[in-house]
């Protein structure tokens, strides 16, 4: 028992960074002005692409990003002052605009921009970086992939839940969404920053 609750609290651990850095929610409002004019299948077929292409990159940079690095030359603790400052760019940026991204109208609307970068982006793949290095390999992807098929479902229940919260809610989500996803990134740096330094000191 007492196993699987450290589990469970392992998996929730990995979980909620990666829940705030995909944003499914912010990403409803681009994802229903991309396709409110698309006819149901074909927007089915792009719910459908775009997991899909969201999951794929991320299996990939899950398995290969820190041979990667390490081929490169650069430390995990490197990345997350990089990556660190980058989350907050990108988190700042979204809480100051009041849209993701404008509308693309394109065949390959499902693989970019909805896979690749709004569902899994910079935020995404930096945190599960981050996130194997402190939990391992099984959680992140099991996290990652759980998000990436919440998203899916939340694409699928896209008009249900804009009637539920309207527009205005599901932007609303989405600033406090990029407002922890600022803290995390701060986070990310401050630890990266106390590392680098004690291996210095080494």
């Amino acid at each position: 028992m007492i196993r699987v609750m450290t589990d469970f609290k392992i998996l929730a651990m990995a979980f909620i960074p990666i829940f705030v850095a995909v944003d499914a929610l912010g990403v409803l409002p681009v994802f229903i002005s991309m396709t409110q004019h698309v006819e149901k299948r074909r927007r089915m077929r792009i719910i459908r692409d775009s997991m899909v292409t969201a999951a794929l990159i991320s299996i990939i940079f899950i398995f290969v990003g820190k041979n990667l690095f390490r081929f490169l030359g650069i430390t995990v603790y490197d990345f997350m002052v990089a990556g660190g400052t980058l989350l907050f760019i990108i988190s700042i940026n979204d809480i100051l605009k009041s849209e993701k991204t404008a509308r693309i109208p394109d065949q390959t609307l499902g693989v970019v921009p909805l896979g690749m970068p709004l569902i899994v982006g910079p935020a995404v793949l930096t945190t599960s970086l981050i996130i194997i290095d402190a939990y391992g390999i099984v959680p992140t992807l099991i996290s990652v992939l759980l998000n990436i098929l919440i998203a899916g479902v939340i694409f699928l229940l896209a008009d249900l839940v804009i009637k539920s919260i309207g527009k205005g809610g599901a932007k609303a989500v989405s600033k406090v969404a990029s407002l922890f996803l600022a803290a995390i990134a701060v986070m990310m740096v401050r630890k990266g920053v106390v590392h680098i330094y004690l291996d210095i000191l080494k």
